[in-house]
């Protein structure tokens, strides 16, 4: 079926996370070849609920289109939301799960024995998945729907500073804002944050990329020459024991006489390197 985008309620919206990456190949895609894949709804007389395809929708809006294709699945609510994640498992993240988890326990009163039914998970799991709502404050909450903030880096750095201090999670997610951090970058802050004096904590809120240039350019010390040796020395013997099995495997029975002669040439050069280094080695080890 063709529908009006404003036929469209977009009641789910906040249960997924943007990721302006994937939206702009998407943009790109609809305008050259057009939408291929119908999204998914349902009927709720006059309109339709949209239960997958907000990707597409947003891009079909941005080109000024005013339809699109869908397809309606003639279930409950609950059931095209559960159905819809049974197909997208293993793409969703927990902090999507948490969403989804809390628009079903308050929209239709679901209690945790009845999530963990429907998920097919444990009460634990169910709770867990909640406490992260819990933790994180709903501003950066937003931003992970945004696309501004990963939901991995979120998880891992954020979730914890915030059960031990939300303002400071809050300050730190805020300065990630116009900077659109990677997860390492995040790490990298909130590692900064946690071991810094109060004044490295007011420049990585105020200035987070000055704090990341700095610590990007902070001179490492070369390796001495002793460290070189020993890195040098292992290489030589990684690349024997490889050579060896090579050998092992009956190489040279295979070779035909053009590439025998060019393994013997080879190896011989190796083998006089070798050897100058082993003469040279054990002219220094002698005590003078």
């Amino acid at each position: 079926m063709v529908l009006e985008l404003h036929q469209l309620t977009l009641r789910y919206e906040r249960l997924r996370k943007r990721s302006p990456r994937a939206e702009r190949s998407l943009l790109v895609s609809l305008s050259e070849i057009g939408q291929q894949l119908p999204v998914v709804v349902i009927e709720e007389a006059p309109s339709f609920i949209l239960i997958d395809g907000y990707k597409r929708v947003r891009a079909l809006r941005r080109l000024a289109r005013d339809t699109v294709r869908a397809t309606s699945w003639q279930v409950a609510e609950a059931e095209a939301l559960l159905l819809e994640r049974s197909l997208r498992r293993g793409s969703e993240d927990a902090l999507e799960q948490a969403w989804l988890l809390a628009e079903l326990q308050e929209r239709y009163q679901w209690s945790l024995e009845e999530l963990a039914r429907r998920f097919e998970r444990s009460k634990s799991w169910v709770s867990g998945r909640l406490a992260l709502l819990q933790a994180l404050p709903l501003s950066i909450q937003d931003q992970i729907r945004a696309g501004t903030l990963s939901a991995h880096a979120a998880m891992k750095y954020l979730v914890p500073l915030a059960r031990v201090n939300a303002a400071a999670a809050q300050a730190l997610a805020t300065a990630f804002t116009a900077l659109k951090p990677t997860s390492r970058q995040v790490g990298a802050l909130y590692s900064g944050w946690q071991s810094g004096t109060e004044r490295t904590r007011e420049l990585i809120v105020q200035s987070p990329q000055i704090y990341l240039q700095a610590q990007a350019t902070r001179e490492t010390p070369p390796p001495s020459a002793t460290q070189r040796f020993l890195q040098d020395l292992g290489a030589l013997g990684g690349i024997a024991r490889r050579a060896h099995r090579v050998l092992e495997g009956r190489l040279l029975a295979q070779l035909h006489e053009s590439e025998l002669q060019e393994v013997s040439a080879a190896f011989a050069r190796a083998n006089g390197e070798v050897q100058r280094l082993v003469q040279r080695f054990e002219v220094e080890i002698r005590p003078c």
